[in-house]
């Protein structure tokens, strides 16, 4: 501002009467530059802003396609031993080459658009110095009101006065760069602030009808008038009038593949996105879920057995201990490590010693509500009745929910049911009876 306050006083003070205007007297060349400045940087803001817009979409576009085109290859990463089992080679490679299409189109567009606007402001630059600048002073000086020095310097300092008006055009793409980036961080903001509040975020795209209570730990679990829907559904595919399940019962949740077991489990711990219903879960009582897939971060191992707690507390030894019991001793003196040679435990472990190590944070942590969705699938039947055994003998008064398809090993090594119930879903209905009367209605 200081700057074309220095400029226009200089242009005012050099001015001079310009035939046909002679009613503005001296300041006749001065107005009329300040009208082409006036005119001609706005008009060309305009058309800067158009471009930093394409080009702020283009960025915009290519951070989605790189983090696309990143994020196949590390899933490729994960799944490439099941890619080369299946010979699967030729269809990653379209999808690679369709995710590195993408990139390569968007990188394009934004080349050409960026050189684009560097020629409109080279362009803008030429015009503005050469023309807008020198027209003003033009008429005073074929009248010989004005000497060539005199004409040239005010020219001068026009083109000063267009120069300063047009930083906005100057700093444009670095605008544009600057608004790509502050959309991208701004999206993730909103929606890690959005996911915090999941009433709001899943009635977004359909019902949410979800209440959810604490209740004394003496009722145990109670699940009322559930109803679970599919997004853009309004017919429920899976209902419950009542089901309760009481402290340290254990509940087996056997139907169809597809009938909705997992689903029920998930809206149970509040992880269901549209339906209806009232869950009431004991109060203090710790909860957790153990989960089919299991995926482990890239922490040390006692963390991932201490999780969701803090690994400091909880002493080595009783960690160690929990390993042992789930059947992960020979893992005990790399506590401290967050995997072996570069690669984390997540690559390292098996399915099966996954799930191991899922029953290690049980045994660690001792819930008092626990679900288990399909948590012992990677097992054999012998490994499996150890699971069972090891949660029956840590954990005796945990309310105990899992869903199994292979429900043969249900009963211990002895012939003991480990389950005192079963909750069955047959055509889209959720029926809770005790194991006995189950055996006799269930196929043989």
């Amino acid at each position: 501002m200081l700057s074309l306050g220095f400029i226009g006083s200089k242009l005012i003070e050099m001015s001079s009467d310009v035939r046909g205007l002679e009613f503005l007297g001296s300041y006749g060349s001065a107005c009329l530059a300040f009208v082409a400045v006036a005119i001609y940087v706005p008009l060309n803001t305009v058309i800067a802003a158009k471009l930093g817009g394409v080009l702020q979409h283009l960025s915009v576009r290519m951070q989605w396609a790189e983090g696309s085109y990143r994020t196949e290859l590390n899933a490729l990463l994960h799944r490439s031993f099941h890619v080369a089992v299946l010979h699967g080679e030729r269809a990653q490679n379209v999808v690679n080459k369709r995710r590195y299409l993408d990139i390569d189109q968007t990188w394009a567009s934004l080349n050409r658009v960026t050189a684009g606007y560097m020629g409109f402001e080279l362009v803008h630059n030429f015009i503005g110095s050469r023309i807008v600048a020198y027209a003003p002073g033009l008429l005073p000086y074929m009248d010989n009101k004005v000497s060539l020095q005199h004409y040239v310097t005010g020219a001068e300092l026009a083109t000063a006065l267009i120069n300063e008006c047009s930083w906005f055009i100057h700093v444009m793409p670095d605008i544009a760069t600057l608004r790509a980036n502050a959309r991208r961080i701004t999206d993730l903001a909103n929606a890690i602030e959005t996911v915090q509040r999941p009433e709001a975020f899943y009635a977004q795209t359909g019902l949410y009808e979800f209440q959810y209570t604490k209740q004394d730990p003496a009722l145990g679990l109670t699940v009322e008038q559930i109803g679970l829907l599919h997004a853009g559904t309004e017919l429920p595919f899976l209902t419950a009038d009542r089901l309760q399940f009481l402290p340290g019962e254990w509940t087996l949740v056997v139907g169809e593949s597809g009938s909705g077991k997992t689903s029920l489990i998930k809206a149970i711990n509040g992880l269901w996105a549209h339906g209806r219903g009232t869950v009431a879960t004991p109060r203090n009582i710790r909860t957790l879920y153990a989960a089919q897939d299991v995926k482990l971060q890239a922490v040390s191992l006692k963390e991932l057995v201490c999780l969701p707690d803090p690994a400091s507390d909880y002493p080595d030894t009783r960690v160690a201990v929990a390993l042992h019991e789930a059947g992960l001793g020979e893992f005990i003196d790399e506590l401290p490590k967050d995997g072996r040679d570069g690669q984390s435990w997540d690559l390292l472990l098996s399915g099966g010693q996954k799930q191991k190590l899922v029953l290690a944070r049980i045994l660690l942590l001792r819930p008092g509500l626990l679900f288990l969705d399909e948590a012992t699938s990677a097992l054999d039947t012998q490994a499996v009745h150890a699971f069972y055994q090891a949660i029956l003998d840590h954990c005796p008064e945990a309310t105990v929910i899992a869903v199994m398809h292979d429900v043969s090993p249900i009963r211990s090594a002895s012939g003991v049911d480990f389950f005192d119930s079963v909750l069955t879903i047959d055509r889209g209905v959720a029926k809770k009876m005790p194991i006995a009367a189950w055996r006799q209605t269930a196929p043989r």
